[in-house]
């Protein structure tokens, strides 16, 4: 999810904003903005909380919290606050089967382009969750298994992703994460870090040069325009994937991208 589509929780939402969505009903759109509260928040949010962003009396709250916790969408921890609940994994997995679905022609249409490997990833909390794939047709080729999680700093995806951040985000991400070294390429240092995502969104485009395997270079992009944050890669070995190659499939994959976002929209 972009940081675009929820209000942080220090900033509440407007209260005609949650009332009621152009065309919804008014309970609905008050269950999926608490929703979507909660999982800004890291996934879990005190019933004040929920209050001062998003601007509902607590009564109403309390009521829509107590008819999600009933259905599993929701659930009370012991000390009192509420999370995501585990009905919502099952619905996460059916949508990212689909959206998997969607993007495949897209990344196979890569996959014919530069040869390569090509990926689609999303933020999954604090990591990155590789949610399809297009394999190459080469012998020696990348394999990532989709549903696969990985720190976001060490990977082209996640750092595509949090270029999409401002700075604060970012970081913070990071440093609730830990920035450990996959390889002696990976970058550890915050402020390194930064300067690398300042350059990533100069260029349009991240690379990951060995930093999360040995001999594998891969050129990620941000989906910019997508209902959720998500990127494209390509990726293969060094042998293959040169500087040369980067040169030219950067634009390659940012058009995939931007046809990708375009194909999500118009399925919204």
């Amino acid at each position: 999810m972009s940081a675009s589509q929820t209000p942080p929780m220090d900033q509440p939402r407007p209260a005609a904003e949650t009332a009621r969505r152009p065309g919804g009903v008014q309970s609905l759109d008050r269950a999926f903005s608490l929703l979507e509260i909660m999982a800004e928040a890291g996934g879990e949010a005190s019933l004040s909380q929920l209050a001062d962003s998003s601007g509902l009396p607590l009564p109403t709250i309390h009521r829509i919290i107590r008819t999600l916790v009933g259905n599993g969408y929701v659930r009370q921890l012991p000390s009192r606050r509420y999370a995501l609940g585990p009905r919502l994994i099952g619905l996460g997995d059916k949508a990212a089967q689909m959206l998997g679905t969607w993007a495949h022609p897209h990344l196979a249409q890569l996959v014919d382009d530069l040869g390569e490997t090509a990926n689609l990833a999303m933020l999954d909390g604090d990591k990155v969750i590789y949610v399809a794939q297009a394999p190459s047709p080469h012998a020696m080729r990348m394999f990532t298994e989709v549903g696969r999680r990985v720190l976001p700093h060490s990977a082209g995806v996640g750092k595509a992703l949090l270029s999409q951040l401002s700075d604060e985000e970012a970081l913070a991400t990071v440093r609730r994460t830990g920035m450990p070294a996959a390889t002696e390429r990976t970058i550890t240092d915050p402020d390194a870090f930064l300067t690398e995502l300042h350059r990533i969104r100069e260029a349009g485009y991240a690379i990951d040069d060995g930093e999360q395997e040995v001999g594998v270079r891969c050129v990620a992009v941000p989906v910019k325009g997508a209902p959720s944050g998500m990127a494209v890669s390509i990726s293969g070995p060094e042998a293959r994937v040169s500087w040369k190659f980067v040169d030219r499939a950067a634009p390659i994959v940012r058009s995939a991208a931007t046809l990708l976002a375009t194909d999500l929209n118009n399925q919204s």
